[in-house]
């Protein structure tokens, strides 16, 4: 899986303005967009650092763990990115119309982009929520579906703000250290131990599913679209 928002985030060259060269207008207008930039970015940190926890959670769940467990995880992870992505569309709603050509049809395209895909996490939430943690061969069935579903949302993740993290604004962006990719605060938990036994044991969680992984071995999502990814988004902003 792609990472999505939270990895993204550090990406983005970074806007070298060299004064002399540049008319009193046109440092003027960078001033805007930095400006803007940090409105923005300083609103999305805790978000950013959110969805870096949630695509811990999802990445350090013991696939050997019990059903149960890895279902709470899940359900949580992708609750919690849902959250960051309403969270996000709120910060760009709030931090005005950029200064930039097309602004508000930026701002309101990724607003409509974030919220679209917080909903679309949410539906991933419920449709784990709804699997039988008893049933451990319908349950890696069901987690397999969660997979699916998460692969389709991935480009929605990523392209939510790729607009705004286009140009001279996503260059603003960069430098602001609440739009840097952020270490998760959870810390790992160790997934390795014995053979996981049938009956007792969890399939691998949407992670390791959606990947292709057969084994029993959770792996990291690049980013949680479905299990815990903002990633991030991209050089911005963002699972």
């Amino acid at each position: 899986m792609n990472k999505k928002l939270a990895a993204a985030l550090s990406g983005g060259a970074v806007l070298v303005l060299a004064l002399s060269g540049c008319s009193s207008d046109e440092v003027d207008e960078g001033q805007k967009v930095d400006a803007w930039a940090k409105t923005f970015c300083d609103q999305a940190k805790p978000q950013i650092q959110k969805r870096a926890d949630a695509q811990q959670t999802i990445i350090s769940t013991a696939a050997d763990g019990k059903p149960a467990d890895v279902q709470a995880a899940d359900s949580k992870a992708f609750q919690d990115i849902a959250d960051t992505d309403k969270a996000l569309a709120k910060a760009v709603e709030s931090a005005g119309v950029p200064p930039v050509e097309n602004g508000e049809k930026l701002r309101q395209d990724a607003i409509k982009e974030l919220n679209a895909t917080a909903t679309a996490y949410e539906g991933l939430r419920k449709q784990v929520d709804a699997l039988d943690p008893k049933d451990q061969q319908k349950f890696a069935d069901g987690l397999q579906g969660v997979a699916d579903g998460l692969k389709r949302i991935e480009k929605m993740d990523q392209d939510a703000l790729a607009k705004i993290q286009s140009g001279e604004l996503g260059k603003a962006m960069a430098k602001q250290p609440g739009c840097q990719k952020t270490r998760a605060s959870v810390a790992p938990t160790a997934t390795s131990g014995p053979a996981a036994k049938p009956g007792d044991a969890a399939p691998a969680s949407p992670s390791a599913a959606a990947s292709g992984s057969a084994s029993a071995k959770p792996s990291a999502p690049a980013k949680p679209s479905t299990s815990a990814k903002p990633s991030a988004s991209t050089s911005a902003a963002s699972e």
